[in-house]
Formats: C-alpha cells, structure tokens, sequence
C-alpha cells in the first residue's frame, strides 16, 4: 500500500488508543474514588468519556473513508475491518463504565453496606483495568506487539473477573435474601458490578480483533 495509507492506519489507532487511555482514566479515577470515598472523583472521572460516542463516530467515518479512498485488499482489509469493530467495542465498554461510575457512588452514599463487597469490587474492577491496559500497551507499540500474548494475558484477566463476580454474585443474593428493606438495591448493586464483568466480555473480544488483524482466522465475538 501507499505511505499515505500507512499513515492513515497510523491516525486511526492513535484515535483509537486515545478513546482507549480515556477509558483507562475513568476506570483508574473511578476506582481511586471508592477506595478513598472521594465524592467529587466520581463527578470528575466521567468527564474524560463525556463525548465517547461522537470520538468513535468519528473514528468510524475516517475509517469508512479509508476504505472508500484506497480500496484496501486481504491483510489491510481485515486490519481495517477489526478497527472498525473495535471502535464499537471500545464505544459500549466506555458506555459501561459511565454507567458504572455514576451507580457506584449512587450505591456508595446510599443506604447500602458496600464494606462487606469492597475488596472483591476492587479486584473484579482491577481486572478489568488489566485488560484494557494490556490492549492499550499493544495498540500504542502495534510494530513490535505480539497479539497471541496479548490475548493470553486478556483471558486471564476476563477468568479472574468471571471468579469474582460469581463469589460477589452469591454473597448478594445472600444479602437480598436476608436485607427486606434494602434487597431491592442489593439487586442494583448486582446489575451494577455485572457492568465490569460484561467490559471483561468485551476486553477479550477486542483482543480477538487485534489476533484477528495480525494473524487472521476465524472471527468469534461475545455478543
């Protein structure tokens, strides 16, 4: 392909790792919130993903241009078509993090006892920020990245995260049960954490493109 080509793939995974890294710092500001009870963090950390939908359109349309000005075949193609649907995977696991951020402080100043929960919600949250590290380390040194490690590291992460949320899930079910007043938002703190546990879902299915883009195979997804 043309050097002109080169240097648009170029822009759209720095576009990409940036929607990434702002993922990233939400995640990082969000955790430090509930660790340190820090009410105005939680406000501040959401504004780093506030435009996170119109930065993967965008990030869409360059790539839709892409594909219309050079006609990309076989392995540019395929890389092309993982970035596209990575961006859509980096877009929903932003929109679960909003999401999980603002519920989270909603259930931390609420009426519920979070302290039984806190350690298992800050290793099921650092599991996830593993795997989008990891994804980020290699989008930013695509060059010298070796996605069969990446992916194997991402697995490991997303197999943590399926461990603790099941553990989480029991513990909640047992307080619903024996919490009349409160079981209610026990049951929102449950849909709550399985926000992480589906960004584990999606971390995987973003390492499985950039397997996909550098070795090429058979595509699988979580839907």
């Amino acid at each position: 392909m043309l050097p002109r080509y080169e240097l648009k793939l170029n822009e759209i995974r720095g576009m990409i790792s940036t929607m990434l890294s702002q993922i990233i710092l939400t995640s990082e500001e969000t955790l430090q919130a509930f660790e340190t009870n820090n009410e105005e963090l939680y406000e501040s950390s959401r504004t780093h993903i506030k435009n996170i939908q119109i930065d993967a359109n965008t990030i869409d349309n360059e790539i839709i241009k892409t594909f219309a000005l050079f006609g990309p075949e076989a392995d540019e193609l395929r890389l092309l078509v993982a970035y596209l649907k990575m961006t859509n995977e980096i877009d929903r696991i932003g929109d679960a993090m909003k999401k999980y951020s603002t519920r989270l402080y909603q259930h931390c100043m609420g009426g519920c006892d979070m302290s039984v929960l806190s350690n298992a919600i800050v290793q099921l949250h650092k599991t996830t920020l593993n795997a989008l590290q990891y994804i980020l380390e290699c989008l930013t040194h695509m060059d010298g990245c070796d996605s069969d490690d990446v992916y194997r590291k991402v697995m490991v992460e997303e197999s943590k995260n399926d461990d603790l949320f099941s553990i989480m899930e029991k513990e909640l079910l047992t307080l619903i049960i024996n919490s009349d007043e409160l079981s209610i938002e026990y049951v929102k703190v449950l849909g709550t954490l399985r926000k992480l546990e589906r960004i584990g879902d999606r971390a995987v299915n973003i390492a499985s493109l950039m397997l996909y883009a550098q070795k090429g195979g058979e595509l699988r997804l979580h839907s």
